[in-house]
């Protein structure tokens, strides 16, 4: 499932996101069981936030998120226009979680490292993130935010912009690519009922029946394999444990390669453009 973000209307989308309106005001309503709880523009995407972390963008609507907040879907609109806003405004909320900025004291390789742990670490808990296309930004705060803090550090290896705006792209790529592997492991087990090692092995034992030479007609997949598959650990299942390892050693091939370009431009490292 992908969701494009900006659907809603412009002029009311970016407003919301960067809070350029007046105060929005606060609702609360008093029932013979006592006060409801405050509603708010901020109380509703959190709200939202929580069902897509549970349930996934599937399960988002108006509705679901208004009856986590005990009120009807009706209720949400003076805050919030409609599901197009409001999953622009849940994107850059779950944005604001990662760090602003990295200590650059140990050289900017170790601070892009970090960056790369934290943000994956991040996709994983909310891969509802994963389903929002990057074909149109949000063009929010925390998410303009996020990209600032990565390029305090880039700018940190001395290489020009124009070298920087591809390997930004490369390191979002990476990172996204390698967190949604794992997020659509886990979710194909729970969407079908099969867990992965269970999948796999029937699988395999299967294809072993119907291409008896398969060692003979990929000799070279075989050999990757058998001599490069991680072994077992701690019962992480089989695809996971792949992808995570495919982070840790992509990481390290990704930063050797900025090294590399480090050392081709001739420029010394600087502390970025705000140290």
């Amino acid at each position: 499932m992908v969701v494009f973000a900006g659907q809603g209307d412009a002029r009311r989308s970016l407003s919301l996101l960067w809070r350029a309106d007046a105060p929005e005001r606060t609702a609360r309503t008093r029932t013979p069981r006592g006060p409801k709880p405050a509603l708010s523009v901020d109380a509703i995407v959190d709200a939202g936030i929580a069902v897509a972390d549970a349930d996934g963008m599937a399960a988002l609507s108006m509705r679901t998120v208004g009856e986590r907040l005990g009120r009807t879907a009706m209720a949400l609109y003076t805050y919030v226009p409609g599901k197009n806003e409001l999953v622009d405004l849940m994107y850059d909320r779950a944005l604001a979680e990662l760090p602003t900025g990295y200590d650059l004291s140990a050289g900017w390789r170790a601070a892009a490292a970090s960056w790369a742990a934290d943000t994956w670490e991040f996709y994983l808990r909310h891969p509802w993130v994963l389903q929002v296309s990057q074909a149109r930004p949000v063009l929010g705060p925390n998410e303009y935010g996020a990209l600032e803090s990565l390029l305090r550090v880039l700018y940190a290896t001395g290489l020009d912009s124009a070298v920087l705006r591809r390997v930004v792209g490369v390191l979002f790529h990476f990172v996204r690519g390698a967190a949604q592997t794992v997020a659509e492991s886990r979710l194909a087990a729970t969407a079908t009922g099969v867990p992965d090692e269970d999948w796999w092995q029937a699988r395999s034992g299967m294809l072993t029946e119907v291409a008896p030479d398969f060692a003979e007609r990929f000799p070279l997949l075989v050999r990757l394999e058998t001599e490069g598959a991680a072994p077992p650990a701690d019962g992480t299942p089989y695809l996971e444990r792949e992808a995570k390892r495919t982070f840790d050693v992509g990481l390290a091939v990704v930063l050797d390669g900025i090294e590399t370009s480090v050392a081709r431009s001739g420029t010394a490292p600087g502390r970025g453009p705000s140290e």
